[in-house]
């Protein structure tokens, strides 16, 4: 066995026993008596539709490096997930991507209709808030305040929705003839649309532990963003390379619809040696500061480098 398989299947455990952990909890909120079925059912099958839960693995790790466990990191994981999945929904809308599967099933505009699915997004949105804000999350108030505050600034219009409406912008949605993207342009909307949130999850630690230093909240910083970076490079490469049985959603898409890409700019290769180089940055970054504790955020890194989905 290789190191980098070691690596991998060390942390195949811990993402697994992670991701149990979160459908536990997101379960627990959604299976609550009086609610609308459907509307339940679809939520439900937009947040158990598999996926590597990675986003709630970052909060839970980053948490652990400052000896902060239990419910309140796993309720704080959990409404990152939920935003997360609501993001997908209505990223497959007909009016976004359009997008007839996800995961290796029918999007939830597809297995119900759309107007569920945007009630699906919606609902997932603000049940994240509430799994913050509740008492499940026995920190301070001053802290709570900064996690929703945090969240929504990741989720919002200086974050994911505002970086999506670049990505349609850049596909000429709203111009006859769009400008087309150079890699700076590139690298701000992914650093909004993809990394805003990953980079949340990696914040989430040192926003929940008050004691952690300037340095400690650099680094996790520098690694949120080289991981979100890295992983949207990957992407794009899978968009190209990637079969799509096991990415689990239509591939070649986005030279389809002639969008810009790290691959389109840059080529194969160097997109490939780009993602090696962010990747070992933000290894550097946390381990210099963190030491051996920061090896599951480093075995994230490597799972990403080397991911077929």
């Amino acid at each position: 066995m290789t190191e980098t398989d070691a690596i991998l299947s060390a942390l195949a455990g811990r993402l697994d026993s992670h991701a149990r952990a979160v459908d536990a909890c997101l379960a627990g909120w959604l299976d609550r008596p009086g609610r609308p079925p459907r509307l339940v059912a679809a939520m439900r099958h937009a947040a158990f539709a598999g996926g590597k839960r990675m986003r709630p693995y970052l909060v839970l790790e980053s948490a652990r490096l400052f000896g902060v466990t239990g419910e309140a990191p796993l309720q704080v994981a959990a409404a990152l997930e939920a935003i997360h999945c609501y993001s997908l929904v209505h990223d497959d809308l007909p009016s976004m991507d359009n997008d007839d599967m996800r995961r290796g099933q029918p999007t939830v505009h597809r297995a119900y209709d759309e107007a569920t699915a945007i009630l699906v997004g919606d609902g997932l949105l603000t049940l994240a808030f509430e799994m913050v804000a509740s008492d499940h999350v026995a920190l301070p108030p001053a802290v709570k305040v900064g996690l929703v505050s945090a969240l929504a600034r990741a989720s919002g219009i200086d974050g994911m929705v505002g970086g999506q409406l670049l990505d349609l912008a850049a596909e000429g949605r709203f111009e006859a003839e769009p400008k087309p993207l150079d890699l700076a342009a590139i690298r701000h909307l992914q650093a909004l649309k993809t990394g805003a949130l990953i980079r949340f999850a990696v914040e989430a630690g040192a926003l929940m532990a008050p004691e952690a230093t300037p340095q400690q909240r650099d680094a996790l910083t520098r690694y949120g963003e080289a991981l979100g970076l890295a992983f949207q490079i990957r992407d794009d490469l899978l968009d190209v390379e990637g079969d799509a049985a096991l990415v689990g959603k239509a591939v070649a898409k986005d030279a389809a619809a002639g969008k810009g890409t790290f691959v389109s700019l840059l080529g194969i290769e160097a997109a490939r040696s780009e993602v090696e180089r962010v990747s070992a940055g933000g290894i550097a970054a946390v381990e210099a500061v963190f030491g051996a504790v920061a090896e599951p955020l480093v075995a994230l890194m490597v799972f990403n480098q080397n991911r077929r989905h």
